[in-house]
Protein backbone atom coordinates (compact mmCIF):
# COMPACT_ATOMS: atom_id res chain seq x y z
CA UNK A 1 0.00 0.00 0.00
CA UNK A 2 1.74 3.65 -1.21
CA UNK A 3 0.59 6.04 1.74
CA UNK A 4 1.25 9.51 -0.52
CA UNK A 5 2.42 12.61 1.33
CA UNK A 6 -1.20 13.97 0.87
CA UNK A 7 -2.54 11.89 3.04
CA UNK A 8 0.49 11.94 5.19
CA UNK A 9 0.19 15.72 5.78
CA UNK A 10 -3.46 15.79 5.70
CA UNK A 11 -3.39 13.40 8.91
CA UNK A 12 -0.83 15.28 10.29
CA UNK A 13 -2.79 18.48 10.46
CA UNK A 14 -5.71 16.97 11.78
CA UNK A 15 -3.80 15.48 14.79
CA UNK A 16 -2.66 19.09 14.99
CA UNK A 17 -6.11 20.68 15.25
CA UNK A 18 -7.37 17.38 17.44
CA UNK A 19 -5.11 17.84 20.26
CA UNK A 20 -4.89 22.21 19.68
CA UNK A 21 -8.20 23.93 21.39
CA UNK A 22 -8.38 26.32 18.83
CA UNK A 23 -8.23 27.27 15.25
CA UNK A 24 -5.31 27.05 13.38
CA UNK A 25 -3.98 28.50 10.23
CA UNK A 26 -2.42 26.75 7.81
CA UNK A 27 0.67 28.35 8.73
CA UNK A 28 0.77 27.41 12.20
CA UNK A 29 -0.40 24.07 10.98
CA UNK A 30 2.54 23.68 8.72
CA UNK A 31 5.18 25.35 10.35
CA UNK A 32 4.10 22.85 14.02
CA UNK A 33 4.57 19.66 11.70
CA UNK A 34 7.39 20.67 8.98
CA UNK A 35 5.06 21.16 6.20
CA UNK A 36 4.57 22.80 2.63
CA UNK A 37 1.97 25.46 3.87
CA UNK A 38 1.37 25.58 -0.16
CA UNK A 39 0.45 21.95 -0.46
CA UNK A 40 -1.29 22.04 2.86
CA UNK A 41 -3.47 24.79 1.88
CA UNK A 42 -4.51 22.75 -0.69
CA UNK A 43 -4.98 19.54 1.35
CA UNK A 44 -7.21 21.15 3.85
CA UNK A 45 -9.42 22.91 0.96
CA UNK A 46 -10.42 19.45 0.15
CA UNK A 47 -10.61 18.24 3.95
CA UNK A 48 -13.08 21.39 4.00
CA UNK A 49 -14.70 20.08 0.88
CA UNK A 50 -15.11 16.60 2.35
CA UNK A 51 -16.98 18.31 5.57
CA UNK A 52 -13.71 17.15 7.71
CA UNK A 53 -12.52 20.38 8.64
CA UNK A 54 -14.15 24.05 8.51
CA UNK A 55 -12.41 27.39 8.26
CA UNK A 56 -13.38 30.59 9.27
CA UNK A 57 -11.97 33.67 8.41
CA UNK A 58 -10.87 37.19 10.47
CA UNK A 59 -8.26 37.50 13.29
CA UNK A 60 -10.25 34.33 15.54
CA UNK A 61 -10.15 32.47 12.09
CA UNK A 62 -8.03 29.37 10.72
CA UNK A 63 -9.28 25.56 10.01
CA UNK A 64 -10.87 23.34 12.98
CA UNK A 65 -12.24 19.85 12.62
CA UNK A 66 -15.75 19.84 12.01
CA UNK A 67 -16.82 17.01 13.92
CA UNK A 68 -14.85 15.47 17.00
CA UNK A 69 -11.80 13.72 16.60
CA UNK A 70 -13.40 10.52 17.55
CA UNK A 71 -15.80 10.38 14.97
CA UNK A 72 -12.97 11.13 12.00
CA UNK A 73 -11.79 7.90 11.05
CA UNK A 74 -8.09 7.59 9.21
CA UNK A 75 -9.48 5.72 6.48
CA UNK A 76 -12.28 8.46 5.95
CA UNK A 77 -9.51 10.91 4.97
CA UNK A 78 -7.58 8.34 3.19
CA UNK A 79 -10.75 7.76 1.00
CA UNK A 80 -10.87 11.90 1.11
CA UNK A 81 -8.06 12.86 -0.54
CA UNK A 82 -6.72 9.55 -2.42
CA UNK A 83 -9.84 7.81 -3.36
CA UNK A 84 -10.62 3.79 -2.59
CA UNK A 85 -8.64 2.07 -0.19
CA UNK A 86 -7.83 -0.77 -2.62
CA UNK A 87 -7.84 -0.71 -6.27
CA UNK A 88 -6.98 -2.82 -9.11
CA UNK A 89 -5.98 -0.97 -12.23
CA UNK A 90 -8.63 1.24 -11.71
CA UNK A 91 -11.13 -0.82 -10.87
CA UNK A 92 -12.96 -1.20 -7.61
CA UNK A 93 -11.19 -5.27 -6.43
CA UNK A 94 -15.09 -6.38 -6.60
CA UNK A 95 -15.20 -5.24 -10.43
CA UNK A 96 -11.47 -7.15 -11.24
CA UNK A 97 -12.38 -10.41 -13.17
CA UNK A 98 -9.49 -13.10 -14.19
CA UNK A 99 -9.62 -15.85 -15.97
CA UNK A 100 -8.59 -19.35 -15.72
CA UNK A 101 -5.62 -20.01 -12.99
CA UNK A 102 -5.59 -16.46 -12.07
CA UNK A 103 -9.69 -16.38 -11.32
CA UNK A 104 -8.95 -16.71 -7.74
CA UNK A 105 -7.01 -13.08 -7.47
CA UNK A 106 -10.14 -10.90 -7.00
CA UNK A 107 -10.98 -12.74 -3.67
CA UNK A 108 -7.54 -11.83 -2.72
CA UNK A 109 -7.50 -8.27 -3.71
CA UNK A 110 -11.39 -7.85 -1.73
CA UNK A 111 -9.60 -9.67 0.94
CA UNK A 112 -7.03 -6.97 1.43
CA UNK A 113 -9.43 -4.17 1.09
CA UNK A 114 -11.55 -5.98 3.98
CA UNK A 115 -7.99 -5.98 5.98
CA UNK A 116 -7.07 -2.20 5.30
CA UNK A 117 -10.37 -1.29 6.18
CA UNK A 118 -10.46 -3.08 9.69
CA UNK A 119 -7.20 -0.72 10.22
CA UNK A 120 -7.64 2.27 9.04
CA UNK A 121 -11.96 2.68 9.29
CA UNK A 122 -11.44 1.38 12.96
CA UNK A 123 -8.83 3.84 13.97
CA UNK A 124 -10.01 7.67 14.66
CA UNK A 125 -7.72 11.09 14.52
CA UNK A 126 -8.48 10.76 18.52
CA UNK A 127 -7.22 7.61 19.10
CA UNK A 128 -3.99 8.72 16.93
CA UNK A 129 -3.34 11.90 19.35
CA UNK A 130 -4.08 9.49 22.13
CA UNK A 131 -1.71 6.82 20.86
CA UNK A 132 -4.76 4.13 22.24
CA UNK A 133 -5.24 1.94 19.39
CA UNK A 134 -7.96 -1.03 19.67
CA UNK A 135 -6.66 -4.12 19.76
CA UNK A 136 -6.66 -5.81 17.18
CA UNK A 137 -4.14 -2.88 15.87
CA UNK A 138 -2.55 -3.32 18.75
CA UNK A 139 -2.04 -6.90 18.46
CA UNK A 140 -0.92 -6.66 14.59
CA UNK A 141 1.93 -3.90 15.89
CA UNK A 142 2.99 -6.39 18.44
CA UNK A 143 4.21 -9.22 16.56
CA UNK A 144 7.49 -9.53 15.91
CA UNK A 145 8.05 -8.99 12.10
CA UNK A 146 5.39 -6.41 11.92
CA UNK A 147 8.07 -3.46 12.51
CA UNK A 148 10.68 -5.34 9.75
CA UNK A 149 10.44 -4.53 6.10
CA UNK A 150 10.59 -7.12 3.45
Amino acid sequence: MHISAKVDYGLRALCTLASSGAPQTADQLAEAQGLPVRFLRSILNELRRGAIVNSHRGNEGGYQLARPAGEITVGEVFRRLEGPLADVRGLRPEAATYDAAASNLQTIWVAVRACLREVLDEITIADVVSGVLPDHVSTLVAKPDAWLPR
